[in-house]
């Protein structure tokens, strides 16, 4: 079920493995967020993707900037220097390259089972941000 974290080491690991992972956190937790509003599935689903695409996230990505400690400045930067072999047609590069960090932050908490670190800085990303 749950990776422990002795069975990985999370400094070895790929940026893009974290960031596979934490597209995942992400998006349920705005998809938890977004449950709160009980509307109509279609209408929450249009929701989020706004909130999970690329130029969100970028926005995101530098959101967070200041209150990251150095180790995890180091993960948001691994996971945007990484060498992704496409980027999505409607994505601009630099944003879907800091999309990619910010993922990998939220993926490598996750597997180091700081989910308070993981709820602190969702909370510091602007709910309503939305990009489209």
């Amino acid at each position: 079920m749950f990776v422990e974290e002795e069975d990985v080491d999370l400094h070895t690991l790929s940026p893009i493995t974290l960031a596979f992972l934490g597209d995942a956190v992400f998006e349920l937790l705005v998809r938890e967020q977004l449950a709160k509003e009980n509307a109509p599935a279609g209408k929450l689903h249009q929701k989020a993707v706004k909130r999970v695409c690329c130029s969100a996230q970028a926005v995101g990505y530098d959101a967070l900037q200041e209150v990251l400690t150095e180790e995890e400045r180091s993960v948001l930067r691994r996971g945007r220097n990484a060498n992704s072999t496409r980027v999505p047609k409607n994505a601009n590069p630099q944003e879907y390259r800091k999309a990619t960090g910010l993922e990998a932050l939220f993926g490598y908490l996750y597997l180091k089972k700081e989910t308070g670190r993981i709820l602190e800085l969702f909370a510091l990303l602007d709910p309503e941000q939305e990009i489209g």
